[in-house]
């Protein structure tokens, strides 16, 4: 009879375990968008950090309202930084009375500004008597919509 021709083969080898280094390219391609995610989480958050922090001064002044001097020229201050934060020092820099209400509404004021509530930052600083909370809390409202309606830009001159 004849042998069984495969008993005189070797046994088998099993080949050694796969190495986890180098990776797949798609880990690769993982990692790359990983990288680059964070990378413009992080450009996006320090962009936004003037609109967080002038809604957070915004926050605080809501809260005080009533142990501050001169509430509206405070708003007036954070406005005027704001936008120094969102357009270029030589297009906001300069702006004052009348002007300055005008800007303000035409970057998303809608009108409130030099004909509603807004008017207080125009004519509140030379009154005796600061307005009533009512008028400053309507200014508040407008101030932290026109901060949401803005947001920083890249600046180009620095």
């Amino acid at each position: 009879m004849i042998e069984d021709p495969l008993a005189a083969l070797r046994p088998l080898h099993t080949p050694p375990p796969v190495g986890w280094w180098p990776p797949a390219p798609g880990w690769w391609i993982v990692l790359l968008l990983v990288v680059i995610s964070v990378v413009m989480i992080f450009r996006y958050r320090r962009r936004m950090a003037p609109r967080r922090a002038a809604l957070h001064e915004l926050k605080l002044l809501k809260k005080n309202m009533n142990k501050t001097d001169h509430p509206v020229a405070l708003l007036n201050q954070l406005l005027k930084r704001y936008a120094l934060a969102c357009w270029p020092a030589t297009k906001v820099a300069s702006l004052t009375g009348e002007t300055w209400l005008t800007f303000l509404d035409t970057n998303g004021g809608n009108g409130e500004f030099s004909e509603g509530p807004g008017r207080l930052l125009f004519s509140d600083p030379y009154r005796k008597q600061s307005a009533d909370s009512d008028e400053i809390v309507r200014l508040i409202t407008l101030t932290h919509r026109w901060i949401k309606t803005n947001t920083p830009q890249k600046k180009s001159d620095v």
